[in-house]
């Protein structure tokens, strides 16, 4: 569908600023509470902009990064305007496909945009100087504890500055709330917590670089060690992401460890818990070590083929730019901020009637200028395939100890991507 431009707009469009899109219907794909998340801002984008259409497809995470892929290779064939993409796959995009999405830069993104983001959700969004997606939602990681559980076995949250002392306090919980389990984790489909930790360690698979391989340097030794010192404690029962929410609901976990849009699950999805849940943050290694680290979040990318990019742009700039865009999903769905600016409004402050009255938001965001920037390269998904493997026969025993697994992890992946291992 073609633009309709104002004489305003057309002006424009003939000098050298970007179009402004008066009119015109756009399509984005995304998944679960992320697409409901942007359905949450139409509303308020239309205000400004009555004559934009937006629709918003929920096609599922794995469809989602599946027929976009598969729409690049093709040459840009079915792809919408918009396509949300997680940063840990970002560069799967940009390095396969490098023509498949428009730099933001030719629509007016410039280097004051760009500074509105904090340098850790820019990493791997933007390859010299292209910038191919604009920042979304974020990650920051918290520890969503039930209150009930804890008071029951006289465990003060703020009392756990460790993983030793998480370690200690669900032992007690455990003991005092039979039938509940400390926290979760996906040991067969995920490496969540591996992925947390080393983070908040300043450890990854890769160098900030890109350019080789860190996954066994001595932090993220020291961070799959402390998770089989958790598991062999029997705190951490295994569970994949829809038996996690069956388990909240049911009452059959006191902590789950997540990043920070884990709090739009928890309320939608276990209502009944009013009240019951707090937030603290995640412990660390150290009792004097780093408490922040970043898992998931994604971004929102303009296709080359698009036929209204300056009107998609427009939305890229209300949802993601503006406190208002953003703060309107963290209100509704739990969706993080990664605009700067939003950490400082008014709502962050609140006290939530969920939380028990905790200014959770307050507490979770504040975390977000301490996280180290982790570069997941183009060969994210092939290290995490690897990792997983690893991560499941070192917890059976497999491997005199972490160092051997992790040695083993970084030979396999410098064998599937041809980089070398950091000495």
């Amino acid at each position: 569908m073609r633009i309709t431009l104002s004489c305003a707009a057309l002006a424009l469009a003939l000098g050298s600023a970007p179009a402004f899109a008066q009119s015109g219907e756009i399509t984005i794909w995304s998944w679960n509470v992320a697409a409901s998340s942007l359905k949450a801002t139409v509303a308020g984008f239309n205000k400004l902009h009555p004559d934009i259409k937006v629709t918003v497809q929920d096609l599922g995470n794995q469809p989602t990064y599946d027929k976009s892929i598969a729409g690049c290779a093709a040459g840009g064939v079915g792809l919408p305007d918009i396509v949300t993409i997680e940063n840990g796959e970002a560069e799967n995009y940009w390095s396969q496909f490098p023509d498949c999405f428009v730099d933001l830069h030719t629509l007016g993104y410039s280097a004051e945009d760009q500074k509105k983001f904090p340098d850790f959700k820019r990493t791997e969004l933007e390859v010299g100087d292209k910038a191919y997606a604009m920042p979304w939602d974020s990650g920051p990681v918290a520890a969503f504890y039930r209150r009930d559980f804890y008071e029951k076995a006289g465990v003060d949250p703020a009392s756990i500055k460790t993983w030793d002392d998480f370690i200690a306090a669900g032992k007690k919980i455990q003991a005092a709330n039979p039938g509940v389990s400390m926290t979760n984790a996906d040991f067969n489909g995920d490496t969540e917590f591996f992925r947390m930790i080393s983070n908040e360690q300043g450890c990854s698979y890769f160098a900030e670089d890109g350019q080789s391989i860190t996954v066994n340097q001595p932090k993220c030794v020291d961070t799959l060690a402390k998770i089989k010192d958790m598991k062999d404690a029997d705190i951490m029962s295994s569970a994949d992401w829809g038996t996690k929410i069956t388990n909240n609901t049911a009452g059959a976990v006191a902590t789950q460890v997540y990043g920070g849009w884990y709090e739009g699950t928890i309320r939608t999805e276990s209502a009944g818990e009013n009240g019951k849940w707090g937030v603290y943050l995640m412990p660390s290694l150290t009792s004097d070590g780093p408490r922040a680290a970043n898992l998931g979040g994604s971004s929102l990318a303009i296709t080359s083929v698009s036929k209204n990019k300056e009107a998609a742009y427009e939305y890229l700039k209300y949802t993601l730019e503006t406190n208002e865009g953003q703060i309107t999903m963290l209100k509704e769905f739990g969706l993080v901020p990664s605009l700067v600016s939003a950490l400082n409004d008014p709502y962050v402050s609140e006290g939530l009637p969920y939380w028990g009255g905790q200014a959770v938001w307050k507490d979770i965001l504040g975390t977000l200028p301490k996280v180290v920037p982790s570069r997941g390269t183009q060969f994210q998904s092939d290290a995490e395939i690897i990792m997983r493997a690893v991560q499941t026969k070192y917890l059976a025993g497999g491997y005199a100890d972490a160092k051997a697994a992790l040695d083993d992890a970084a030979s396999q992946i410098a064998a599937a991507t041809g980089l070398p291992v950091k000495e």
